[in-house]
Parts: structure tokens; sequence; C-alpha cells
């Protein structure tokens, strides 16, 4: 993760380095508030422009997963393999989500754990077919909830 921050870090303000550190998967905005507030950005900017990163892939992610995943799986079997592994791996973190539908998506985005950001959640939102406005405003309303979460954690912990 700090890889990846430095990485952006190196060629930008850290202000952007925040902002796409919180578009990537996997690290989200769970990665990029603790590193954003390391540097001594305030704490506030942090929340906001970490927020914002962690929305912005939400709408593209909701329309092209399906596209995207029936498009690799014909043209390759380590692809169906992945997405296979994926899809089962998604099913089993997101047994809330099936349960509570939307309030299910808001809370499996809001809780700051590996692998339950936004998008894990618009994996989950596809994968039970959920409607775009429901699931954007669902995941949108997680991710300031964990943003916030992660925020004071992080002053917390420094």
């Amino acid at each position: 993760m700090e890889a990846v921050f430095y990485f952006f870090s190196s060629r930008l303000s850290e202000e952007w380095a925040v902002f796409l550190t919180a578009m990537l998967p996997f690290i989200e905005l769970r990665g990029a508030v603790p590193l954003g507030i390391s540097l001594g950005i305030a704490p506030l900017k942090v929340f906001f422009l970490a927020v914002c990163g962690n929305i912005i892939p939400i709408i593209p992610l909701l329309f092209l997963l399906n596209p995207v995943r029936e498009f690799l799986i014909k043209r390759s079997e380590i692809m169906n393999k992945f997405f296979e592994w994926l899809y089962n791996r998604t099913i089993r973190k997101s047994s809330n989500v099936e349960k509570y539908g939307v309030l299910g998506l808001i809370l499996f985005t809001a809780v700051p754990f590996p692998t339950t950001g936004a998008w894990t959640a618009s994996l989950a939102a596809v994968i039970f077919k959920i409607k775009f406005s429901y699931s954007f405003l669902s995941i949108s309303i997680g991710v300031l909830a964990a943003g916030i979460a992660v925020t004071l954690m992080s002053l917390a912990i420094i």
C-alpha cells in the first residue's frame, strides 16, 4: 500500500495521491485516509478527498462489471476461473446484502474491514441485481460512514 501511495505522491501532489489511492480496489479509503493523515494533510481535507476518490469508481463498476466479465470469460479460461473465484468469495462475504438488500449494502460498505469496500459492494450489487440508483446511493452512504469511521480511528491512533 505504501508503495502505491509513494508512486502517486512522487509524481503528483499529496492531495492527488490520497484521491487516487482511494480509487484503488482493496486499498480504497481505508488505506488512503491513514496515509493522508500521516503526511500531515488536514483530516477534513483527507476525508473529503478519500470519500470522493472512493465514490467515483462506483458508477463505472455498476455499469461495466457484467459486460467486462462476459467479455473476459469468453476469451480466457484464466479469467473465467478468476471471476468464478471472485463471485464465490463475494457471495460468502455479502450474505447480509442478499438478506437485507439496500440496507445490507450500506452496512457491507460502511464496516471498515478489508474486502468490504465500494468495489466489493458494487460487485455484490451487480450479483444480486440491485437497481442502479439504490446501489449507488447505498454504497455512497456506506463510503461516507466508512470515511468517518476510518478518519476517527486514524486520528485516535496518531
